[in-house]
């Protein structure tokens, strides 16, 4: 094995890039598995990858947060090498265009612009995109983002460029003016004659109202509904657990007996 690709050899954040950079080198020309892949092959494993990372985030696993950021590594060089492979762009070309980008992003830092706050930053940036021939503001959001993640950054980008609202009590009023409308829906006939697709349409904007709210307050919304989900999960599978130590199965219990165990989970 070469000296500079040994275990513990790396001793700065250069020389542990370039250590990883010649692994991919060695993969990608003698592994059949590496040689065969594409971008579309690695791209559901990169989303994958994110995934494992946002999970070992809201655990607060930071060694497992640390694992998940050389998975993530790994892919970014492999595509880079793959690009490299049809003469599109390598290693160097991704490192000097983020480089670029930040500095010409950040005039406050690398210019002459003032800024006094957070907010202002964000404006700029959004401006900067415009100036850089992006056609809408909201462009750069991924089409394929999940829907409460995708409501998350349009809300973020419109407010980059001051389209919002001005105090958190109003958009508590237009949360509960989505509420009633929705409601309303379930209060003009039976169960059995709604019209689902209003309902839907109705549906979708108390969420994107309750995701603008949580905005206003500082929460981000998919990491609120994701430990929710956790928390559900774990109380859930204690309630598993103690009716398979009751010898009971689920749907041979009534909700009262489950509500008992569930208690128990929710004091625990």
């Amino acid at each position: 094995m070469p000296q500079n690709i040994a275990p513990g050899k790396a001793s700065t954040p250069a020389t542990a890039f370039e250590r990883l950079l010649q692994i991919m080198d060695t993969l990608r020309e003698q592994c059949p598995w590496d040689k065969k892949q594409t971008m579309e092959t690695l791209r559901h494993l990169t989303i994958e990858e994110t995934y494992e990372l946002s999970d070992a985030i809201l655990e607060g696993d930071l060694q497992e947060v640390k694992k998940e950021l050389g998975d993530i590594m790994l892919h970014l060089v492999f595509y880079a090498r793959i690009g490299s492979e049809g003469n599109h762009f390598n290693v160097t070309d991704v490192l000097n265009g983020i480089c670029d980008k930040l500095i010409t992003r950040h005039p406050h830092i690398y210019g002459d612009v003032e800024v006094n706050n957070e907010q202002d930053v964000k404006r700029n940036w959004e401006q900067l995109k415009l100036k850089e021939g992006n056609k809408s503001v909201l462009g750069g959001v991924p089409v394929s983002l999940p829907a409460l993640v995708k409501a998350s950054r349009i809300q973020e980008k419109a407010r980059g460029v001051g389209f919002d609202w001005e105090e958190k009590s109003q958009v508590w009023e237009k949360v509960e003016e989505e509420l009633q409308e929705f409601k309303n829906e379930f209060n003009v006939a039976e169960l059995n004659s709604i019209d689902k697709e209003k309902a839907e349409s109705e549906f979708g904007d108390v969420l994107f109202s309750l995701i603008n709210f949580a905005r206003f307050i500082d929460i981000n919304p998919e990491n609120a509904l994701e430990k929710t989900n956790k928390k559900f999960i774990k109380r859930f599978q204690y309630l598993e657990t103690k009716a398979q130590e009751a010898g009971k199965a689920l749907k041979d219990m009534t909700l009262a007996e489950m509500d008992i165990y569930w208690n128990e989970a929710k004091k625990l």
